[in-house]
């Protein structure tokens, strides 16, 4: 499986905001928050919400964002994962990992030696993921949610 993040643009805007997570996964915005904040950060500093979508090979399987800042004075906040979903029909199939993965490579890539990311607590599938993926919590809260931080 070659997993490839293609930036959003109107071929593939419409097909992102239909993706979904289970219900039982409340702790991803919604695309369409997602792809609005993503607007807002943007007209307010160009190029640092960086939203993508997923496809391993040609299908659509989910949707990712980072806030990439490498001029930010604060060296913890340059590189986050700001969102990360695979959609419900297409979870538990190994794209998840794969994803994050190439992730991980997109910012190593592309000059990043930290990532960060947080997500609630009680995400325990996300949680496993991250973890498996070599994330280590840090211990800090950032409005509810824990911080986690991978050194690349």
């Amino acid at each position: 499986m070659k997993i490839i993040l293609k930036p959003i643009d109107d071929t593939n805007r419409e097909a992102v905001l239909k993706l979904t997570v289970r219900e039982d996964q409340p702790f991803v915005a919604p695309n369409d928050v997602s792809l609005r904040q993503a607007d807002e950060a943007n007209a307010e500093d160009p190029g640092v919400a960086r939203p993508f979508a997923i496809y391993a090979d040609d299908k659509l399987v989910g949707f990712c964002m980072f806030a990439f800042d490498p001029e930010e004075e604060d060296p913890d906040d340059r590189y986050w994962l700001w969102r990360f979903m695979i959609d419900k029909s297409e979870q538990g199939k190994g794209y998840g990992q794969a994803a994050l993965a190439e992730i991980i490579k997109y910012f190593r890539d592309n000059g990043a030696d930290q990532l960060w990311l947080s997500t609630e607590p009680e995400n325990e599938c996300g949680v496993h993921v991250y973890h498996k993926a070599g994330f280590k919590e840090t211990g800090d809260i950032d409005d509810g949610e824990a911080v986690f931080a991978l050194m690349l």
